[in-house]
Parts: structure tokens; C-alpha cells; sequence
């Protein structure tokens, strides 16, 4: 038989009579022993009542008060009946940038589209409190995610939902069908008037894009059955990036849980419409749904719930600990120039694959121009450029202009790189690459260690040596190209 994911069996009567006999049964459960740095909630209420937007409230402004040095609370929109949605960014906030000097690795995750999956919601709630009482406790492992990680948390995206315990909105649309990913094209549950037409999902999609386009890693939590759901939900075919996902599923599997991990649309049903498939479609993000099992007909659990969920959070510890090999992390081993070809040797130490990569050569530090591989004329650095897009001169299909890397492989090439003046005696080599196979994924451009640079013909001993001013332009010029981010401007 076919369900609707989070539609509890009992009427509105059961519940309260189950509340009842729960609350009578819990009277007599002692608290489970975990720390909460929470005001006014004691472990017993902490730990087996489910959170209203006003508990969730008291609960994250405590935290945003209590620890400073890693909480920014902000208020990211409204829902449609005017509660705020509240979005934890947390980090180790002295640190702007990791100590390697690299940007950090950006994690978001949410809970709550439907207002009667408890479980999802507390579970991220759980995320969130490991990170910062960890924090607070000096756990090592903690202090060093926070380091190079910032955690984005929306933890209740429908409060009103979650206040009416339904799953619905209050304008009774079906917030994870709402997003603007072949919305309303296939069966579907009370999609809205239109994509984005709930001021939760359209408030969603604004940070996604405005303030984590580049996240790396994208989980929104539910309830319903205990199972773990990737791209896509629309089609049975497995996703772009597979090779990515099938390493997840098969390292968690090993070492952590058996929890099923599937396509959605083999693993649950077909879906169209999901903040899943629209960050993994649209952003380029590695995306899961995690669904924690089915028991949110209740207002709360008997069994603490950091022991319910205990197995779930070691999973979500495992992938934001890893965050950093969800894409493409290409090193180049060897540059050598020769006649004006460039014989290349990249890996791959991401367990993401990347179909387009090349070299870009600027002349010197202050350049706004650089030059592809086969081009005698250089590109101007502008965000109007758009390199998938030159397909007269430059395609990286052909051999000589760009390349492939499969997840944890290398690969060695040659590069025609004769219409450029290298022989000028000083340059910039920048690698520039897709992060996933997907379509939507952002690309990136990063300098090539000047250590690995070599030439037979003598000429380079000018290289310049450090080029960080001009990344942060290149950087920004580049992913200002990213097509997709063209597309939502637009």
C-alpha cells in the first residue's frame, strides 16, 4: 500500500489521547543523561517533547547568548502566519578562513517542511546541540569540524505546520513540492500555485542562493520511513555524480549503519518538486533527505531522543566530518612547459568526479585577461564570460583543451597552450574545474603551486610567486560565470 510520507492514522482525538497516556507514562521515565545548555528546559522536557516554534525559540536565542564565539542566530524570513525562521550559522567565528589559509567548507541543513515530522525536525535540533555543547565541552573532534566547517541549521522551516501538527502549511500546500525543480510535473501532493509561491520555501531558496550557492554539502530531514534518499526523485536513473553518492552509501554501510540509502524515486516514490532535487538540480549541491522512522502522530517520545536518534546523528557526524571529499579536489602533480604545450599531471582527491577541467594562464598579477588552452587571442575576466558557452573555440571534449578526473583517479594530458606569451618570463597558472559532474554544480579556480611548474624551453623562472590578490578576483569573476547563478539572477 501506498502512504503519503509523514500523514499520521490517527485523528485529531487519538492524538490527544496518546499525548495523554505518553505524558502519564513519561511522569515516570527518569531523564536521560545529557547535558543541555538550553534555559529552561529541563532534560526531561529536552529530551521527550517534541519542540513548538516557542520552545525552538527560547532554545536558540539561549544558544546565540550563551556562546557568541561560534552562534550567529539570524532571521532568514517569515512564514506565511508571520514566525521567524530562525537560521543557526555555526563556526568557529575567529577564524574567517581555515588555518591553511583555504575557505571553509559550508554544510546547510534543514528540518521541518512538514509540520508533523517531529522526528526530522529534532534531529536537526540534535545536529546542531552536538556541535555546540561539543564545542563548549572542548571535544577535539568538534573544535576541529568548527575550524574548517560553518554549519548552516534551519531547523523549523513550517512552524506553522509544526503548531497545527500537519503536514501541510497553513495555505495547506505541500512545502516540499513547492520548489522550483520541474515543479508539478509528475503526481504530486498539494504543490502551491505556483514554484515558490509559500514565503518558507521562497525565504529557503533566497539563502541557498544568496548565501550558500557554494555549500558542499545539503540535508533536509523528515520523517516518515528510516531511510536515507539522494537525486532524483523524478526519474529512476542515478544521478550524475552516482560514483559520489554509492562511496557514501557504501561507507556508511561498513562502519556506521545499515540504513537504506537510494534514489528517491526507487527508494520511496517519484517526486517532483523537492528541496532535494532542487538543490542538487539547480544549486550543484550533494543532497540527501533523511528520513528518520515514521512516529510523528506523537507530541513526544518516550525514549530520549538522543538515544532514538542516536545511529541517525552518527551518520550526519560522519558526512559533515567528510564534507571536504564531497566534490572534485583536483592538485596538480606536474606542470611542464615544452614549445608552448603544457604536459599536465592532476588527482583527483575529492570522491566527486569532474567531467570539465582546463588551465588558465594569466601574464601577471594585474591582468584581467587570460588565456585558454588553443586560443591565440586572451578572455577578458568578466562576469558576462561564460566558458561552457564558447563552443566555437573551446570544448572540453577535444583533446588539448580540456579533461576529465575520476573520483580518487589522476590523469595526464597535453595542453596547447602556443597562442599564449609565456615566454614573457612570468605568469599565473590557475586550474579551473567543476566541482560534480552535474550540470549545476559551480566551478572554481585555483592557483597552481608555482613548486610543480617546470620548462624545458628555460623561460619561466619569473613566475610570480604570489598570485592572492589577484585569486580573490579570479575566484569571484569565475563563479560570477556559473551558469546557474546567471539563471536565478535572470
Amino acid at each position: 500500500m501506498t502512504t503519503i510520507v509523514g500523514d499520521g492514522p490517527l485523528s485529531g482525538a487519538m492524538r490527544r489521547c496518546a499525548a495523554i497516556v505518553l505524558a502519564s507514562v513519561m511522569l515516570s521515565v527518569s531523564a536521560a543523561p545529557v547535558a543541555t545548555a538550553q534555559v529552561g528546559q529541563p532534560d526531561i522536557v529536552q529530551e521527550h517533547w517534541y519542540h513548538s516554534y516557542a520552545t525552538l525559540t527560547l532554545d536558540v536565542n539561549a544558544w546565540a547568548d550563551d556562546y557568541p564565539e561560534i552562534v550567529n542566530l539570524l532571521v532568514v524570513g517569515q512564514t506565511e502566519m508571520g514566525r521567524n525562521l530562525w537560521m543557526l550559522q555555526i563556526s568557529d567565528w575567529s577564524q574567517e578562513i581555515k588555518p591553511d589559509g583555504t575557505a571553509k567548507e559550508v554544510v546547510y541543513i534543514d528540518g521541518g517542511h512538514h509540520g508533523n515530522e517531529h522526528l526530522g525536525t529534532e534531529l536537526a535540533f540534535l545536529v546542531a546541540e552536538y556541535y555546540i555543547e561539543g564545542w563548549a565541552d572542548g571535544e577535539q573532534e568538534v573544535l576541529d569540524v568548527l575550524a574548517t566547517t560553518e554549519l548552516h541549521i534551519l531547523i523549523m522551516l513550517n512552524a506553522d505546520g509544526n503548531d497545527f501538527d500537519t503536514r501541510w502549511n497553513v495555505n495547506q500546500v505541500d512545502l516540499n513540492r513547492n520548489y522550483d525543480h520541474y515543479w508539478n510535473t509528475c503526481p504530486t501532493t498539494q504543490p502551491g500555485s505556483s514554484a515558490f509561491s509559500e514565503s518558507e520555501t521562497r525565504f529557503n531558496s533566497i539563502y541557498m542562493n544568496e548565501v550558500v550557492p557554494h555549500a558542499d554539502l545539503y540535508i533536509t530531514m523528515h520523517t516518515g520511513v528510516w531511510i536515507m534518499l539522494y537525486p532524483w526523485g523524478k526519474w529512476p536513473e542515478q544521478p550524475s555524480d552516482w560514483e559520489m553518492f554509492h562511496f557514501i552509501r557504501d561507507d556508511v554501510h561498513a562502519n556506521i549503519s545499515d540504513i537504506p540509502i537510494q534514489n528517491a524515486n526507487q527508494g520511496l516514490y517519484p517526486n517532483c518538486g523537492t528541496s532535494r532535487d532542487y538543490g542538487y538540480g539547480v544549486m550543484g549541491y550533494p543532497t540527501f533527505t533523511f528520513e528518520t522512522d515514521d512516529e510523528q502522530w506523537l507530541l513526544g517520545t518516550v525514549e530520549a531522543l538522543s538515544e532514538r536518534l542516536g545511529e541517525e546523528l552518527d551518520v550526519m557526524n560522519y558526512l559533515i566530518e567528510n564534507v571536504w571529499y564531497w566534490r572534485a579536489r583536483l592538485v596538480v602533480d606536474s606542470l611542464e612547459v615544452e614549445d608552448g604545450k603544457v604536459h599536465l599531471g592532476v588527482s583527483n582527491l575529492g570522491h566527486a568526479s569532474t567531467s570539465n577541467a582546463t588551465l588558465l594562464y594569466f601574464e601577471d598579477e594585474d591582468s584581467l585577461e587570460f588565456w585558454l588552452p588553443g586560443s591565440d587571442e586572451p578572455t577578458e575576466v568578466t562576469g558576462a564570460m561564460d566558458i561552457q558557452e564558447r563552443e566555437s573555440d573551446f570544448n572540453f571534449s577535444t583533446p588539448g583543451y580540456g579533461f576529465a578526473v575520476n573520483a580518487t583517479n589522476s590523469t595526464v594530458t597535453t595542453l596547447d597552450f602556443t597562442g599564449a606569451p609565456i615566454s614573457s618570463g612570468g605568469g599565473i597558472w590557475v586550474l579551473y574545474y567543476q566541482k560534480r559532474v552535474v550540470d549545476s554544480s559551480m566551478w572554481v579556480g585555483e592557483a597552481v603551486n608555482e613548486s610543480v611548474v617546470k620548462s624545458k624551453d628555460g623561460v619561466l623562472q619569473g613566475l610570480l610567486p604570489a598570485p592572492s590578490m589577484l585569486l580573490v578576483f579570479v575566484a569571484f569573476a569565475l563563479a560570477a560565470i556559473n551558469r546557474q547563478n546567471r539563471k536565478f539572477e535572470q
